[in-house]
């Protein structure tokens, strides 16, 4: 049975979706004005892991994820390299995939962009005003957030508390144009050479919050299983989705809300963030790293805790990818010399573990204990490869099992290349020498292969090879 921490009522609770067999997610996607920091990857690479998780336990699901391409950032940044807002979107939606393909994160259902949606933007905002939820002023319109009964507690914080707060850092200038130092912008008008669009209220732009409750509503319906997005996003912004969202529609907007925790650095576990100068490019890093051990490190900790990033984690990382691959690279290698039939003590032991995979990971997640039984598989697969006579239907049952866990993680490794026609040669004349006991000869070819990244292996069952 599925449970998952709610974080609307700081609680696990079973997870029943709204259809038996199909999950309606939304998570929120990236303002597209720079290339994305491993903090920002982190909700990305969580959220897919859930969604391989929900794969697995059978469910279709309907991810849909954003792209906030117009914002205040965004006007910033493309007037300080004097090119569209577009333009920049375009540039950096486009790193975006390639640098989340590299991760092996799985396509979204839709990458809706706020650009792409400024009719029902629009037409959300006047229904808010209709129903007395929002007002304009100056070409802005606010909403009324001490007129949504329930505001605050998504953040667990008292409507009071935040008046004071909001206080305290609104500019003066727009505190003035506002009934109540809370609401916030729904449309923010034209200021200077702003991208903006014709609207009642004169020509400006959406804010920030509004698009994602346009865009789930529009995409997902009116009610969703599943909200997603990092820690940060859940006041003001997730608030505010459930306030806009619940006061057009009236209905619950949310059945289960879940966060994803921070990527730290530093011995103070100081959060990633542009704005604080500590990041680093998943575009930068890819390029010195294999990408999958960094999806590695960032899918090996459960989605609500935080992650500390550093160069041991991600080396220890790929340590154990390594292995991993070994495991699955030697049940490859017996399956020609296995012996037809099963092994079933093995076969139970086998599907003992997945189950318990299965109860670790049904607890919210726990990625540390699934990965634990995952271990536990690999490390019953390296005692059956150590007999001298095995079954081939075990090989591949043990192999099947490894590699469905794996793609959870999003961990799916390539079929080694073909050897070409002078190294398989090679190889040849190296089982000829051995033969004749011609052993320097023998040691000259493996060192000659090493060098080209060709690792051979003499075993119990005959010589094989992998690459370094």
């Amino acid at each position: 049975m599925l449970t998952v921490y709610n974080t609307l009522t700081r609680q696990k609770e079973v997870f029943k979706p709204i259809q038996a067999d199909r999950v309606k997610m939304y998570v929120c996607g990236p303002t597209v004005y720079n290339y994305i920091h491993i903090g920002n990857a982190r909700s990305a690479i969580a959220f897919d892991t859930i969604r391989r998780y929900l794969e697995y336990r059978g469910y279709q699901v309907d991810y849909v994820s954003n792209f906030t391409d117009i914002d205040d950032k965004m006007i910033k940044a493309a007037n300080a390299e004097q090119i569209t807002v577009p333009e920049l979107a375009e540039r950096y939606i486009t790193a975006f995939k390639e640098d989340t393909q590299a991760l092996n994160i799985e396509t979204t259902t839709l990458n809706p962009r706020a650009t792409e949606n400024i009719p029902e933007i629009i037409a959300f905002i006047q229904d808010l005003i209709d129903k007395g939820y929002a007002y304009a002023v100056d070409g802005d319109v606010y909403y009324r957030a001490r007129k949504f009964k329930d505001y605050g507690h998504l953040a667990g914080q008292d409507i009071d508390q935040l008046e004071q707060g909001a206080s305290e850092h609104t500019a003066t200038e727009e505190t003035l144009r506002k009934e109540d130092p809370i609401d916030f912008a729904l449309w923010k008008s034209e200021k200077g050479t702003d991208i903006a669009w014709d609207s009642p209220w004169g020509k400006g732009r959406p804010g920030w919050h509004i698009e994602c409750s346009v865009m789930s509503t529009k995409y997902l319906g009116d009610t969703i299983d599943i909200h997603g997005g990092g820690q940060d996003l859940e006041f003001p912004h997730h608030e505010n989705e459930i306030a806009q969202s619940e006061a057009k529609t009236g209905k619950h907007f949310v059945n289960y809300w879940l966060h994803n925790g921070f990527v730290t650095v530093g011995d103070d576990d100081q959060k990633m963030s542009k704005s604080l100068g500590n990041f680093v490019t998943v575009h930068d890093l890819i390029q010195e790293v294999n990408p999958q051990a960094l999806r590695f490190l960032m899918s090996s900790t459960q989605y609500r805790r935080p992650i500390r990033y550093s160069e041991s984690l991600l080396a220890e990382a790929q340590t154990n990818l390594d292995r991993l691959k070994t495991t699955l690279d030697n049940l490859a290698f017996r399956q020609a010399t296995a012996e037809a039939g099963v092994d079933a003590d093995v076969a139970a032991q086998a599907a003992s573990l997945e189950a318990a995979f299965l109860t670790a990971m049904d607890d919210d997640f726990n990625v540390q204990n699934g990965l634990t039984e995952l271990y536990e598989l690999a490390k019953l697969s390296n005692q059956y490869l150590e007999r001298a006579t095995v079954q081939a239907d075990t090989l591949a049952d043990l192999t099947a099992r490894l590699t469905r866990l794996l793609a959870i993680f999003g961990v799916e490794f390539k079929t080694a290349q073909l050897l070409d026609a002078e190294v398989e040669s090679l190889i040849e004349e190296r089982k000829a020498a051995r033969a004749a006991k011609d052993f320097a000869r023998s040691d000259a070819i493996r060192d000659q292969l090493k060098a080209q990244g060709i690792i051979l292996e003499d075993t119990p069952q005959g010589m094989r090879w992998r690459r370094a």
